[in-house]
Parts: C-alpha cells; sequence; structure tokens
C-alpha cells in the first residue's frame, strides 16, 4: 500500500507537521508557564517563598511538539488506510459500525463485569485498592443514573449532586432517629429523592439547553445552603454523625458483638479480619450497580425508553405525535434522582457520616464528566470513564496534584477527536430484522 501522491494544495506534509508542531509547543508553553512554571513553597522561618520549575515547561512543551509532529505527519496514512471504499453505500457503512460497536460495548462490558466480580480475591488486591474499588462503584452508579437524565433524555443536569445528598441525609436521619435498618432505607430514600427529582421536573418543564443547566445548578446548591444551615434536622456544617453501619442480616463485622450475640466471622468459623467488613461493602454496591445497569436497560427498551431517546432528539417532533413530554421530562428525572438516592444512602452507610462538604457542585460536575467522557448512552463508557477518573489518580499521587488539568485536557482531546465518548456507538433501541427491513425499502422504493 502507497501514500497517495502530495497534492500542490496540501503542500510538503513533513513542513506542514513540523510548522504544526511548533505552534503546539508554543502554546503549551504559554499554558503551562502559570500552571507548572511557579510554585509557593513554605519556608522554615515563616512565609512562602517563590520557586521556579521551568523544567516542567520545557518537558510539556516537548511533550506537545513531538505528539502534534506525529499525530500531523502520520495523518495521510490514518486516511489513507481508514478511508472509505470505493463502492461502498452509506447504509451498509453504518450498520458495520453499529453492529460491531454493539459487540464491543458489550464484550466489554461483560470483562469489566467479570473482572469487578474476581477483583477483591485476586492476589494483587488489598484493602486500599478494594476500598478504592468501592468508590468507583459509587460514582459509576452515579453515573448510570445521570446517563438517563443527560444521555437518554437529554436534559442537561448540573445539580445532581442533590438527590445524592437526599438519599444520604435521609438514611441517616431514619437510621439514627428510628433506628430502621439499611435495608429498609434503601427503598425509602429512593423514593424520597425521585420525589425531589420531581420538585426539580415541575419548574424546569418549559426549559431547555442553557436556562435547564442554570436551573439545576441552582437546584443543587438550595439543597447544599439547606443542609448547611437547617441545624435542627441536618446538623448544619457538622452533619450527622453516628450512622449504624452495614450488617450481614443482623451479624456485626466486628471482633465481639456489643450485646454477646454472633459476629460474621463466628457465623463462617473464621479468623476475624477487617477486610471482611470492605469486602461485604463493595459486593453490595457491586450488586446495587448491576441491578441499576439492568434496570436501565431494560427502561430503555421499553416505550419510556424509547420516549427519553425521542425527547432527546427532537422535542417538537415528540409533540407533534402526540407524546406526552411532560411524563417523559418528570419520568427521567424521578428516575435518575431515585438512583442517585440509592447510592447517596450507600455512601452515608459506608461512611458513617455525613456532612454538605461531601455534597458539593464538584460532585455533581464528575458525575457530569464521567458521563460525557464516557458517551452520552453508553453504560460501558461510564464504567470505564469513571475507573479513569476516580480510580486512577487515586494510585498515583502526582497526578492527583494534576487532576483538574488532566480532566480538562481530556475534554477538550474527546471533544476534538471523539465528540461521542470513549464509546461512541449506542445501540437502538428498536432493530428491524432483515425482513422488515426489505419490506421498508421496497415500499420506499415504490413510492
Amino acid at each position: 500500500m502507497s501514500l497517495p501522491a502530495t497534492s500542490p494544495q496540501l503542500g510538503n506534509p513533513l513542513a506542514t507537521a513540523l510548522r504544526e508542531a511548533v505552534i503546539a509547543g508554543i502554546i503549551m508553553i504559554g499554558l503551562a508557564l502559570p500552571l507548572l512554571g511557579f510554585q509557593l513553597q513554605n519556608q522554615t522561618g515563616g512565609g512562602v517563598a517563590l520557586a521556579y520549575r521551568f523544567d516542567w515547561v520545557v518537558i510539556a512543551a516537548l511533550i506537545a511538539f513531538f505528539g502534534r509532529f506525529i499525530v500531523a505527519l502520520s495523518r495521510p496514512w490514518i486516511a489513507h488506510a481508514f478511508g472509505k471504499k470505493p463502492g461502498s453505500s452509506a447504509r451498509t457503512t453504518t450498520e458495520g459500525t453499529g453492529l460491531s460497536g454493539r459487540l464491543t460495548s458489550a464484550h466489554l462490558g461483560l470483562v469489566l463485569g467479570l473482572v469487578a466480580l474476581v477483583l477483591p480475591f485476586l492476589p494483587i488486591s488489598d484493602r486500599y485498592i478494594v476500598d478504592t474499588a468501592t468508590t468507583v462503584m459509587i460514582y459509576v452508579m452515579l453515573g448510570l443514573g445521570l446517563n438517563i437524565v443527560v444521555g437518554l433524555a437529554g436534559l442537561l443536569d448540573l445539580g445532581y449532586v442533590a438527590f445524592y445528598a437526599v438519599g444520604a441525609y435521609s438514611f441517616a436521619l431514619l437510621s439514627t432517629t428510628y433506628g430502621l435498618s439499611f435495608w429498609i432505607c434503601l427503598p425509602l430514600a429512593g423514593i424520597l429523592a425521585a420525589f425531589f427529582g420531581l420538585m426539580l421536573g415541575f419548574p424546569v418543564l418549559r426549559l431547555r439547553g442553557d436556562y435547564l443547566a442554570i436551573v439545576t445548578l441552582g437546584f443543587g446548591e438550595i439543597v447544599r445552603l439547606i443542609l448547611i444551615n437547617f441545624n435542627a434536622l441536618t446538623g448544619g456544617p457538622n452533619g450527622i454523625g453516628g450512622i449504624p453501619r452495614l450488617t450481614f442480616f443482623g451479624l456485626p463485622f466486628a471482633n465481639s458483638a456489643p450485646d454477646g450475640g454472633m459476629t460474621f466471622h463466628q457465623l463462617f468459623g473464621i479468623e476475624y479480619a477487617p477486610i471482611h467488613r470492605v469486602m461485604f461493602l463493595y459486593y453490595v454496591i457491586f450488586t446495587l450497580v448491576l441491578i441499576t445497569a439492568m434496570v436501565s436497560i431494560r427502561l430503555r427498551r421499553l416505550p419510556i425508553g424509547r420516549a427519553w431517546e425521542a425527547l432527546r432528539e427532537d422535542e417538537i417532533a415528540c409533540r407533534s405525535l402526540g407524546v406526552n413530554v411532560t411524563a417523559v421530562k418528570l419520568s427521567a428525572f424521578a428516575t435518575g434522582a431515585m438512583f442517585g438516592g440509592f447510592a447517596g444512602t450507600f455512601f452515608a452507610a459506608r461512611q458513617g457520616l455525613v456532612s454538605p462538604e461531601s455534597f458539593t457542585f464538584w460532585e455533581s460536575a464528575m458525575v457530569l464528566m464521567i458521563v460525557v467522557l464516557g458517551g452520552l448512552g453508553s453504560q460501558t463508557g461510564v464504567v470505564i470513564a469513571a475507573i479513569a477518573v476516580v480510580a486512577v489518580p487515586e494510585f498515583s499521587r502526582d497526578l492527583a496534584h494534576f487532576r483538574m488539568l488532566m480532566f480538562g485536557a481530556a475534554m477538550v482531546l474527546l471533544m476534538v477527536w471523539r465528540p461521542g465518548g470513549i464509546i461512541g456507538t449506542r445501540a437502538p433501541s428498536v432493530v428491524l430484522g432483515r425482513s422488515w427491513r426489505k419490506k421498508l425499502a421496497d415500499t420506499v422504493g415504490g413510492t
């Protein structure tokens, strides 16, 4: 396979690649100089001093230079290798890509699920890894819930953390005040969160786009301020402590039961280890994530799921076809909020303490980032994005310092080269068989 001849309009590919690389290096110097070039350091006698890290700026500029040079130089080969073949129809190409995308996404999701199932028993796993994986699972559940609102229904929600907070505080209040267990509070907290989703849905029925985002952002901030200032109910800035921890059907994960009863390790005749509770929490959230994913898949194939996707594509067309847009929007907000409430309930049971600091706008932005990076409407993409956003910085303290810079760069690069997200293909809700496609094609051709 030979490279196509260079046209006069394109010029010399080497010179073009070098020019683009130089521009990218200069831009990176301008960006990296204020972000990486200076650092404030504490002095021994008090005060701070300004330290210079120009070597970091040079490294960033060289990475941008050589990266852009390689990409620009390999662009003709990539275009020639993956270009459209002559004589292939657009319909055939689209159908093949969609089928390949569905198979790849399904297989990848199955592999991720199997790895997550056996993760605590792998030789490399320890308490820190399992605990970090539990945190990733919480964000996966939040991402799946927000994916219903943003990915399927196309409603931009910047206040999703409010439902997360409602679920956490609902379990904290019900368990500490009335002594209800986690399994009883879990559906109650989901119902309360869904009710708050309906409360948010009514004011935004006529809004879309930027206006919808502003209202949902304000709703999230209103809930956070209520949690801070309503001291009699929420404990104010101190939050609510003393939340009962999860037990195995009433058996605590402790060395000895406080009332002289049986504990988890005594029931199974094993030696007590703190890792047992961590593994139990991991499998609880793993089960909740599986249920959330299966319910989301099932809902998408039902008429309500098809209505969500139709609303995302064209609201005016939905109204003209007789779809009750009000009910569709409210159902999307309520369903997504319910899953957020479930995740908040587990979060409160895991931490044993809830406070307003855990439910800031950054949490909403982080969950929305997971949904966008993974691909709107893609469940496997949400899992991959949650691992990249939550887990990767946890295992490298150096990367954790530049988390925001890395996230911003990833969002920019993704929007430029892959706007659909990591898993950009979405399986259609309704797939016609070959005979139906042939009948439809004959009908259209006959008319």
